[in-house]
Formats: structure tokens, sequence, C-alpha cells
């Protein structure tokens, strides 16, 4: 635990020190769990954007992509459920006056159960070598079974409780479990309550004639309420979906791990409006397009993992989470979920509009059902940063610290190095920048020493260092430095748009999907 705490600890500080991430309004001391995104976050994110974007929407002639107001009616959040409903079940430590989510301390406890159960596999496979059939040993080994058989227990009990709102019960499994406060250790602790998590707003001139509003805790009912609007000025025909990137609110009371779970942050969801009866195999069909889209960035497919809901939202009848190795464990990172006909037809009810669909085919009209699927950009953005973050020990006992990022997604794609500002090459330099940025985000520098700045480029992930020197003013050639194989090489300034390109198009990425 205490490695992962100091490689946690070590990815906070680079975030910050090489302008990625910075604790929002820090010169007031902050605000808990709210940050801003740097010069070099902002531009990775932008690219995460893009990516995201381009396979959802430029790849998929049946999908298009709105931007939906944050404010929005407040009706429309009693019609989606979250007035009544969108609530986390918190507890409270008598002792230690910390207040944590008594859900997420039991699936803390079950991954902790999946830790011991890995650790028997790992064992067995050093004993057994070559010989070893992971399969056979996870299906037959007593004590795996036993640890994995504790966990559907557990969180199959905690979700029928939840789903029923017996919080008494939830109370007596972390007791039962003896779950400890994990920073003192005491087990005191209060009931479980329900707090709802929206923000609350007014709009208007005055007190006396404000509207009470809330800030949006997610944008899917921006695309459900505008789905008449898209889908008739579109002319698309079902199945189609409507995609959106946009900010939500959450009044997370147990906010923590970094940008893992912030009150403001930022969703990339996408939802399929499909007939009746087939919502269930297009389900199984985006499960498999995201997971291929995740797998396309290289971060490994053993990071990833499907996680099935126990229990289902209100909403649902399907769901399942794309779960991601941090450094502090499988965590959600995206959700896929059928959604059945709910949102459509609550709205319905609620504004007295029909939102219905004529299907030509069928010949008639009915409430579409629809597949969800929804990524916070902020986790992925620490999905795709905790993992290009490595330490490196070179062949001649050096270190370096490199952000291997996927080039397509770094935020600089080139640096432009002269190797001195003297004799010319600081003029030359810039005329190469100049004539690269209308097609790539460039930097250029030429302080430190070349190994200085290859080390600072390094570290923000920038695929390409480009040095000029001496010679470059006479035969036109300069030396290109990868950043993951440090391998360098001469090659004509004329060809470098062409070899930047070809690495760090969006084109790499998409193919692989």
């Amino acid at each position: 635990m205490a490695k992962q705490e100091d490689v946690f600890k070590k990815l906070i500080s680079h975030a910050k020190e090489y302008g990625f991430i910075f604790p929002s309004s820090e010169i007031y001391d902050g605000l808990s769990a709210i940050y801003d995104y740097g010069q070099n976050g902002a531009e990775l994110k932008s690219n995460i954007k893009q990516y995201w974007w381009k396979a959802m929407v430029q790849m998929n002639e049946n999908i298009v992509g709105i931007d939906s107001a944050i404010f929005m009616h407040p009706t429309i959040w009693k019609a989606s459920g979250h007035v009544d409903a969108f609530n986390d079940p918190l507890i409270d430590n008598k002792d230690s006056k910390k207040r944590f989510r008594a859900d997420v301390l039991l699936e803390d406890y079950c991954a902790k159960l999946e830790e011991k159960a890995q650790k028997e596999i790992e064992k067995a496979a050093k004993r057994f070598g070559d010989a070893f059939d992971k399969n056979e040993f996870e299906t037959t080994n007593g004590r795996v079974i036993e640890y994995r058989e504790k966990q559907k227990t557990i969180l199959s009990r905690m979700a029928k409780s939840l789903e029923n709102e017996d919080l008494a019960d939830v109370k007596a499994l972390i007791e039962e479990l003896e779950i400890a406060d994990p920073d003192t250790g005491s087990k005191n602790w209060t009931d479980v309550r329900q707090f709802n998590l929206m923000f609350g707003t007014k709009l208007g001139a005055s007190a006396d004639s404000a509207t009470d509003l809330y800030l949006r805790p997610e944008t899917a009912q921006g695309i459900f309420v505008n789905f008449l609007n898209v889908q008739k000025t579109s002319r698309h025909k079902l199945p189609f979906g409507i995609a959106q990137i946009g900010k939500a609110f959450r009044n997370e009371i147990v906010a923590r791990q970094f940008i893992f779970r912030m009150r403001e942050f930022e969703q990339m969801e996408m939802q399929f409006f499909v007939p009746p009866g087939t919502e269930l195999s297009f389900y199984e069909e985006w499960k498999q397009k995201r997971l291929n889209w995740h797998l396309a960035l290289g971060l490994g497919a053993d990071n990833y993992k499907f996680h099935d809901h126990e229990k289902l939202a209100h909403y649902a009848n399907a769901a399942a989470d794309i779960e991601f190795k941090f450094p502090f464990g499988f965590k959600e990172l995206e959700g896929i979920h059928s959604r059945t006909d709910f949102d459509l037809k609550a709205h319905e009810k609620f504004s007295g509009r029909k939102l219905q669909y004529f299907d030509s085919e069928r010949n008639e009209n009915y409430i579409p059902y629809v597949v969800e699927t929804s990524v916070g950009l902020d986790r992925l953005f620490l999905a795709i940063f905790s993992n290009s973050l490595k330490e490196e020990v070179l062949d001649d006992g050096s270190e370096r610290t490199v952000l291997s990022l996927p080039p397509a997604l770094a935020p600089v794609k080139a640096a432009i190095l002269p190797l001195m500002k003297k004799d010319g090459l600081a003029e030359y330099g810039e005329k190469i920048f100049n004539d690269l940025k209308f097609d790539f985000n460039m930097i250029y520098e030429d302080k430190d020493s070349i190994g200085k700045r290859y080390r600072r480029q390094d570290a923000i992930g920038t695929p390409f260092c480009i040095t000029i020197d001496h010679d470059t003013l006479t035969d036109h050639t300069v030396t290109l430095r990868d950043r993951d194989t440090m391998q360098q090489e001469r090659v004509p300034v004329a060809d470098l748009r062409r070899i930047i390109d070809e690495k760090t198009n969006f084109r790499n990425l998409l193919s692989k999907i």
C-alpha cells in the first residue's frame, strides 16, 4: 500500500511541476476536489476529446454530436429521478470524525479479497512455470474460489440492501466484516444515511423572483430532451446516436484520489436510440466497441476488465463498467448501460409533449429504447497519465522520467531545439517552428544544455525533439530524436512534416479500433 501511495504522490507532483494539473485557487489555499488544467494538461485533455469525438461522431455516419446547456429546466431533474433518487450512502466514523461512502468501503474490502486471490495465482504461476494453467487454477483452487465467492456474496447483499433502501443492513454488513476507518483503524460507525448530490443555484435578477435550478449532475438529460429536435433535423432513422462532451457537477461528500472523483468534472457520453426489443444486442455490441476504443490507446489489455452491475439503476435493464487498473486499483472508467425507454417516457409524462418516433418500416409510433456509453474525461486523463508516467534506468546508469503518451494525444508534438542561440541557429530554428506550427502544436526552446532540454521534453511526453546545429545551415538536415527509443537520426528539414504526421496523426489510433 505504501508503494502505491508513493507512486500516486509522484504522479500528482509531476502533474503540477510540468504544467498538467494545478490545485484550483491555490493561492487562496484551494478548494477540495477542484482542479485546474495547466497548459500541457489542457492540450492533453483537448486531444483526448478529439480522439473520442472523431471515433464516436466522425467515424459513425449514424451518430451526431450536440452541446446542450448546463442550466436546464428544474422539472427535467424531477422527471429523470435525480431529485428523489440521486443519493450516496454515507457513513461517519465517530472517533475520527471522517465521512465515507458506505458502498466504497465495502467495494474496497472486496478489492482486497481479489488482491489475495491474485497473490495465490501469482505464487502458483511461479511454482509451476510454463506448465501453469491459469484458468484451471482459478476454477479449482480452494482459496481463490473462497475469496471470489465471498466477494460475490458481499456485493450481492450490498446491492440488494441499497436497492431496497435497507441502510441498516448496509451498516450491519460493514460491522460484520469488521471494516475499519482506513486511516485510524476505528470501527465505531454511525448509521448509514443518504445524501443528495446535486448543487442548487438560482436564476433571476432578484431573490424574490428567482427560479431554483440545479447544476446538471450529468450531460445525458440534455440529449434526451433534444431527441426529437436532433432526429427531425438530422433526418436519421433508428438506430442512431447523439454524442456530447460537457461539464457536470456533483456535490461529492467524499471526494478523493486526485482527479478521479471531483465536484466539477467532464463527461463524454453517447445515447444510442434503438427499437424496443433490440436494446440488449446493441448493449453487447457497444460494450465491445468501447473496450476496443480503449485498447487502441496501447495501455495494456491486462489493465482493463468488465464489471457487470449487481445493483441496477432505476432506469436500466443491463449495466456494466469498464474498469481500469489505476495506481490505487481497478476502478470504474466507463459505464455502458441499457437505459430502456425510461428517460424519454418520463420526459413525455412530465412535459406533456410527445417524444415518439415514427418507424416507417414497422409502420408504428413508439418511444425508442436507449443504450448509453459514458466515460469520465478526467478519469480517462488520469488513466492515460498514470499509465504513461515511467522512471527508466538507462544503459549508462543515469535515470530519466518519461511520459510515454500515445503520440496523437501528446500535448506537444515536437520541440525545436537550436544547439545555441548564436551563429544563425536560433533564426533557423524559428523558421522551422513557424513553418510547422500550422500543422502541429510545437514548442521552441533554447535555454539550458541540450541534455536538460531533452529530459524536459521527455517529462511532458513530446514524441520528437528536433536539434539544429551548424551542419543544418549548410546541408539543411536536423537531428531528430525519438522520445521512446531515444534514437537520433539526421533527416532533411523538408521531411519533418511527413515524419511527425506519420507518428502523431489520429489515424494511428482510429485505425486500430
